[in-house]
């Protein structure tokens, strides 16, 4: 259930909705990340829900009292940016194995009576399952429901590329494809739910492995801004040539790896 944080809910209609899976590498919440740390989004609201792992912690974006750092963040809330027209929920931990069901019911619920005008699901997949047909060119790939089929060809514009159906049985019957989004979390139930329900959802995902999944993050996040120009590209030549944007690295990102924990003093 979505709670707001002022009196008032906010009017989502017609806005986007951007939303990490919990996958490998946690590509798609870093990247939800930098998002929100880039557009300095306000948080408008929070989920309440108990099909989340429980979490509770200090303000991620802000790195002093006097900037809100001391604000207390939960495991799954809700960014906006009204000049774009952006929604970003932040999914921080897993979903629990007994209530996948329950969350992709309450996520469908959510986007559809708050009338996003479309859902981007950004996700990852274990790189090693791959079939030979997987193994071409770039590691980016997407997938579109029923309902969002006319953004396809602005997709294949951008030289993205379909995930491709692989053999449900290899060797034996080639012929019966299916989706398989090994590591992806909720990705595919979530995915199959909103075709089902009319709903206009992209996934976007990137084929990785776990370790150091911060160029995966840049990289997801660098495809999406092709498509939804949410940040201004540069205007230099040369970082133009690299395809560097200035996304805002979160303060709470000193902490990863555990890489900003001052050493233990006996």
């Amino acid at each position: 259930m979505f709670i707001p944080s002022e009196d008032s809910t906010p009017s989502f209609k017609g806005f986007t909705l951007i939303a990490p899976a919990v996958s490998v590498g946690n590509v798609g919440q870093l990247a939800a990340d930098l998002i929100i740390s880039t557009l300095n989004m306000p948080r408008v609201g929070h989920f309440h829900t108990d099909c989340l792992v429980p979490m509770a912690g200090n303000n991620p974006y802000s790195s002093s009292a006097a900037d809100g750092a001391d604000q207390l963040s939960t495991n799954a809330e809700v960014y906006s940016h009204s000049g774009l027209r952006l929604v970003v929920l932040q999914i921080r931990t897993p979903v629990l194995q007994t209530k996948v069901k329950s969350f992709r019911k309450l996520l469908v619920s959510w986007i559809k009576s708050s009338g996003f005008s479309r859902t981007v699901l950004l996700s990852s997949s274990h790189a090693f399952h791959r079939d030979d047909q997987q193994l071409h060119g770039a590691a980016l790939r997407y997938l579109l429901s029923p309902a969002l089929q006319d953004a396809g060809d602005t997709l294949r514009e951008l030289g993205w590329t379909e995930l491709e159906r692989v053999s449900a049985f290899p060797g034996i019957n080639d012929s019966e494809k299916r989706l398989y989004i090994p590591g992806g979390g909720v990705t595919k139930g979530l995915y199959t739910d909103c075709c089902t329900e009319s709903v206009p959802l992209a996934v976007v995902l990137l084929f990785c492995s776990e370790g150091d999944n911060v160029p995966d993050a840049f990289t997801l996040t660098n495809h999406l801004n092709d498509w939804l120009h949410l940040v201004e590209k540069p205007v230099s030549a040369h970082l133009e040539k690299q395809g560097s944007i200035p996304w805002r690295v979160p303060s709470s990102w000193r902490l990863l790896f555990g890489s900003g924990i001052p050493p233990l003093i006996y």
